[in-house]
This record gives structure tokens, sequence and C-alpha cells, in this order.
């Protein structure tokens, strides 16, 4: 192939690479670099200095590096980690990079080295992967909560209630739960619609949110049924978070197409016991005992045994 032709070739291939690429020498004198590269770290042209116009080229890395710095959300360890794979030649690196605008950012970055092995610098590759993140972590939240109400589902509720029933265990600190069903929902469905009775799913979950610590988990379990996991919350402090969503749901009014739509809530508190063998041993009691609530009345909170 013509020489000419090759290094053409090589530059368009260069420039045209998704990833934004930086060669620096031994010396960490900038050998290269593609317009990618200036675009995702937005180097300013004050410092674009370098020997060829509008280039970093010829200088040293330390100018682009202060701007990358300013640019990144944790800028010690990422330059704890840039010194560390100069200083280690044989290192090569993959991870990824959170900027302080919300991007992030994948970096490789791997060694150049001659036919005899001499070490000749390093290249550093950096791809925009925002958009990958931010769609990993919608099917995440789609994976882990209710796409009605936005509650945590059934799933991420029992996962989350084994872990803290393990912590609970080997440390011996409280956990509760709370077991909740709307009373006769189905009325609300059959009188106003399934709209309306959507409706008031949502409105459980949006006043309920609030009043929960960071560390507690709301979360449709099914239907009209919900729970509340409570970490490190004994049955005292258990009750009082039942009776404040009682009632509110009490004092709920929805104005749906013109018509008022009321509904009230049973529920069941459980404490975790030193002789439950697993989590369920606790959700069956608060189950139990949120039935008890519907057979005395309804629109009630109810301790297990």
């Amino acid at each position: 192939m013509d020489p000419e032709f090759q290094r053409s070739l090589n530059r368009a291939i260069y420039e045209a690479s998704p990833d934004g690429i930086l060669v620096v020498n031994a010396k960490r004198i900038v050998t290269s670099h593609n317009q990618r590269f200036i675009e995702l770290w937005q180097i300013p042209q004050k410092d674009l200095h370098g020997v060829e116009s509008m280039t970093a080229i010829g200088s040293t890395d330390n100018v682009i590096l202060s701007t990358v710095l300013e640019r990144v959300q944790d800028p010690t360890p990422f330059l704890a980690r840039v010194n560390e794979l100069y200083a280690n030649p044989d290192l090569n690196d993959h991870c990824e990079i959170a900027l302080k605008n919300g991007q992030t950012l994948e970096r490789y970055s791997t060694v150049l080295r001659s036919n005899d092995g001499q070490y000749l610098g390093r290249v550093w590759f950096f791809r925009d992967i925002t958009a990958i993140k931010q769609t990993q972590a919608q099917l995440l939240e789609l994976a882990n909560h209710d796409a009605l109400t936005g509650a945590a589902n059934r799933r991420n509720f029992f996962d989350r209630a084994n872990q803290e029933y393990s912590r609970a265990k080997r440390y011996g600190t409280p956990l509760s739960i709370a077991w909740m069903d709307l009373d006769h929902f189905k009325l609300v469905n059959d009188q106003h619609g399934h709209a309306a009775g959507d409706e008031v799913l949502k409105a459980l979950y949006r006043e309920t949110q609030p009043m929960l610590r960071e560390s507690e988990l709301f979360a449709r379990i099914g239907g009209e049924e919900f729970a509340v996991l409570m970490p490190d919350t004994g049955i005292e402090g258990a009750m009082h978070l039942a009776e404040r969503i009682r009632l509110v749901t009490e004092a709920r009014t929805l104005d749906f197409d013109g018509q008022a739509v009321t509904c009230t809530i049973s529920i069941g508190v459980a404490a975790l016991k030193p002789s439950d063998t697993s989590i369920a041993d606790c959700l069956q009691r608060a189950d139990r005992a949120m039935y008890q609530a519907k057979q005395n009345g309804r629109n009630r909170v109810e301790i297990a045994d």
C-alpha cells in the first residue's frame, strides 16, 4: 500500500473514532490527539498552543491535565491513578469516570512499546457512555419498582427484607414490618372505574413516602396490598408510622371526574423475634395481624400476637 495513502487512511480512522484519543510519549509530551478528545474534555482554545495550530501537540500534558481535573467529579483519586499509570508502564487501565456535568466517560489506557520492548509512552482512550449508563439506570428502576405507583416492587421488597433480616440477626438490631391492604378496594373500581382505583394506589405511595426515613422501604406487593420495611425500628415506632399512614388514608378524598373517591386501610404490624428463623416468620405475623384488622372492622392497625 502506498505510504501516503496509509497515512491518510490512518488519520481518517483516527479522527472518525468515537473515542477521544490522547497519545503521550515517555516524557509526557503530547505527540498526538484527535478532535474528539478536545470535544469530550471541552479543552479551551487558550490551552491549545502546541507546535501545530489549535492542538496540544508538542506541549506537556500538564495543561490538559489541569483542565481535565476541573471536569472530573473526584479529582484526587483520578490524579493519583494517572500518576500511578505513568509510574508503572506495565499497568493498563479500564474504568469509568464521573464528570461534574453528569456525564460518564469510559477510560482505557495502555502503553506503547518499540519492537525491542522499550517504553515509548502511553495512549489514552475516552468514550462517552452517559446514554448507556442512563439506560442501565432506567432498566434497573423498571426492574425494582412498580410501574404504576413508583413504589418498590415485590421482588425488591423481599430482597431487601432478607438483607435486613440478616443484618438484624447479626447485630441484634430491631426490625419491623407493616403489612397493609386497602379496604373494599374492589368497590372503588366497581363504582368509580379502574382509573380512579389507580389514582388511589398512586396517592397512597405519594403521601406515604415523605413519612419514611431513608432506610425504610415502601413497596407494592400486589394489587391493593402494600408493605413497609422498617430497619432499626421496634414495635412502638412501627405502630406510630402505621397509624400515621392509616390516618392520612382515611382523611384523603380524591376528586376524580367530579366524584369524591375515598378509601381506608387495614394494617398489621410485626417486629422481628429472636426465635425467627427467617424473615418469612415476621412477614407471616404481620400478614395475620392485617387480616385481624380486617376482621375487627377494618380501618385500623393491629399488632401481631
